[in-house]
Parts: structure tokens; C-alpha cells; sequence
């Protein structure tokens, strides 16, 4: 059956537009609707498929987006159906919610480490840990009550201060033959959204999949000339096989002439690569 998961293209903030997207993993066979609701009413306008893509372990994914602008209390659901299902999957997601999020930065390998905690309230990071300090901090007035009450407690603060040692040098040594030094290129593949005739409006994409690390720049050309208005990016989503894939997308009203190149920096390849596309 399908794996469902559900999040924003960017920290989400009221009645200001993101993207939401709902990938669809690890299902087979191919034929899968998903379906997205705002409030319980579908909505069919805005929004943006991937189309399926091929796992390497003869399974499926697909990612549908949806153009939106969350407002307070708005409730967002994306519905799968796939005949191993009984009955459809429902991933609800609201706007705001508590987050936290441990970082671990490493200078030289493990010579230099620094651990970050960061707690976030609807989308906003309002208190953080950070080893250079050793303390917690408030970054809004928001989180000063909770810093100054993780603060008071010795133990805690002695936890979190061993973190540079107990989670992140540990992790490193852990992972570092597989994941520090392991590289995979990426492949890149460019299509439009809709078959549309010369001087429509058409949303181009670039699906960039199956690279490791994480670290990637993909960037629109439009006969030699980079674009970033109208470009919107899915992020980098995980595969179940430590590989990375994002979608990087332009709106776009072709010309007769017109060459559009999709441009993808990584450190696996000596070189960039390029994908054009054309009428």
C-alpha cells in the first residue's frame, strides 16, 4: 500500500502563498488517484502533478501540489485511492504546529562541532539551544519563559551541552563511510505540465531525482538568461534509498524560438548538466 506524506514548500505563514505537497510513495500497481480538499471541498484549481516515477525497487511515487494561501483555522487534506487499499488514505495538514529541529555542523570532520536545537510555534523559531552559548536562548519573547525555565534545570542543561559529543561526533562516526563520503549523481528530466500551443501559459518542470547529498542548485535558463520570477521549487524530498529528489518549477508562455534549459549543480558531477526544452 501507499505511503502518504504531507508538508509545505516553505515555513507555512497566514494568508501568505506556499505550496503543499502530498508525495505518494512505495505503492504498486501504478494506477493511484489523489485528491486534494481544502475545509472538505475539493480543489481542482492550482493544482500541480509530477506524474508517477519508477522507485528502483518496482514500486511507484507521485507528488501532487497545490497552490495555496492558508488562513486561520483552514484544514487541508490530501485522499489517496489504490486497489491495495480498502478505502482511501486521508493526510490531514494545518497550517500551525509545533516543530523542533536538532542540527549538527561540522567543520573539518568531527574537529570543529556545533549542535543547534530549535523550537518553532506555528512556523516561527521562538527558543534555541546552541553549544557555542551553552545556554538556552529566547529569539522571541515568545520562547524567553521556556529558556529561562530549561535554564534552571542543571541536568538538562548538561544533556544538551553533551549533545556536541553524544549525538552529533557519535552520529558522524557512524554514518561517515556511508553518508559523509558517498556521492550519486543526479538525473534530470524536463517536461511541461500540459500540452498547450506556442504563446499559452504552461508550467515547465524540472524533476531532479536519485542524487546524494543533499546539496543541490537548479536553476531555470530561458535562451541563455536565468529566470527566477515565476520559479517554484518542491524542496528536496527523501527517497526511501538515501537518495534526495526535488522538483523545480517555471511558469512560462513559450515563443516560437524559445529554448528553456534546466541547469543542475551538484558535487558528484564535474560539471553541470543541462536539459533544454523546446516547441
Amino acid at each position: 500500500p501507499p505511503e502518504v506524506t504531507v508538508y509545505p514548500e516553505r515555513t507555512p505563514l497566514l494568508q501568505q502563498p506556499n505550496l503543499l505537497l502530498c508525495l505518494v510513495t512505495g505503492f504498486y500497481p501504478g494506477d493511484i488517484k489523489i485528491r486534494w480538499f481544502r475545509n472538505g471541498q475539493e480543489e481542482r484549481a492550482r493544482v500541480v502533478s509530477s506524474g508517477l516515477t519508477r522507485n528502483g525497487d518496482w514500486t511507484f511515487q507521485a507528488l501532487e501540489m497545490l497552490e495555496m494561501t492558508p488562513n486561520l483555522g483552514d484544514v487541508y487534506c490530501c485522499r489517496v485511492e489504490h486497489p491495495s487499499l480498502r478505502s482511501p488514505i486521508s493526510v490531514e495538514w494545518m497550517p500551525f504546529l509545533e516543530q523542533v529541529r536538532h542540527e549538527c555542523h561540522f567543520l573539518n570532520g568531527t574537529q570543529r562541532v556545533r549542535y543547534v536545537l530549535r523550537y518553532f510555534y506555528n512556523g516561527e523559531e521562538y527558543a534555541r539551544f546552541d553549544s557555542e552559548v551553552g545556554e538556552y536562548r529566547a529569539v522571541t519573547e515568545l520562547g524567553r519563559p521556556d529558556a529561562e525555565y530549561w535554564n534552571s534545570q542543571q541536568d538538562k542543561l548538561e544533556y544538551r551541552r553533551g549533545m556536541v559529543d553524544t549525538y552529533c561526533r557519535h552520529n558522524y562516526g557512524v554514518v561517515d563511510g556511508f553518508t559523509v563520503q558517498r556521492q550519486v549523481k543526479p538525473m534530470v528530466t524536463v517536461y511541461p505540465t500540459k500540452t498547450e500551443p506556442l504563446q499559452h501559459h504552461n508550467l515547465l518542470v524540472c524533476a531532479v531525482h536519485g542524487f546524494y547529498p543533499g546539496n543541490i542548485e537548479v536553476r531555470w535558463l530561458r535562451n541563455g538568461h536565468e529566470e527566477k520570477a515565476g520559479v517554484v521549487s518542491t524542496g528536496q524530498v527523501y527517497n526511501g534509498d538515501w537518495t534526495f529528489q526535488i522538483m523545480v518549477m517555471l511558469e512560462m508562455t513559450p515563443q516560437q524560438g524559445d529554448v528553456y534549459t534546466c541547469h543542475v549543480e551538484h558535487p558528484s558531477l564535474d560539471g553541470p548538466v543541462t536539459v533544454e526544452w523546446s516547441e
